[in-house]
């Protein structure tokens, strides 16, 4: 598998994933959710939509797609860790500098995160 293509991929299937992700945020919290739940609603959505996709097209080899519960059951754990640190982070933005701050820093902090995301899925849950 090309590094390469799966970089191509992944930023396509991310850039989708942090669509939902965000707008299932903002809509939580535009609508009296506090942060960190507001959050996590829009990492579960995201989750959802991104491991299908990675599985099915980003990670997928000549064999076919990969997912199944083995995969997910060693995505869990990362999506897990990865959603403390986003929230942590969202919830910190909208604490120093309000919600509507936050709303902004979410993609930003959701960046920084994809990157470490991108290396641990390849080489831990798709491999």
């Amino acid at each position: 598998m090309s590094l390469l293509r799966q970089g191509r991929s992944y930023l396509i299937v991310g850039l989708l994933q942090l669509l939902l992700d965000w707008a299932v945020f903002v809509l939580a919290t535009a609508a009296g959710m506090p942060t960190a739940p507001g959050n996590i609603c829009g990492r579960v959505a995201g989750m959802l939509l991104g491991f299908w996709l990675n599985g099915r097209i980003t990670f997928a080899d000549a064999n076919g797609q990969r997912l199944g519960w083995r995969r997910f059951a060693r995505f869990l754990p990362l999506w897990l860790l990865l959603t403390m640190a986003s929230t942590l982070l969202v919830a910190a933005a909208d604490h120093a500098l309000g919600l509507q701050y936050a709303w902004l820093a979410k993609p930003l902090v959701e960046a920084g995160l994809a990157v470490v995301s991108f290396l641990l899925l390849r080489h831990v849950v798709y491999r």
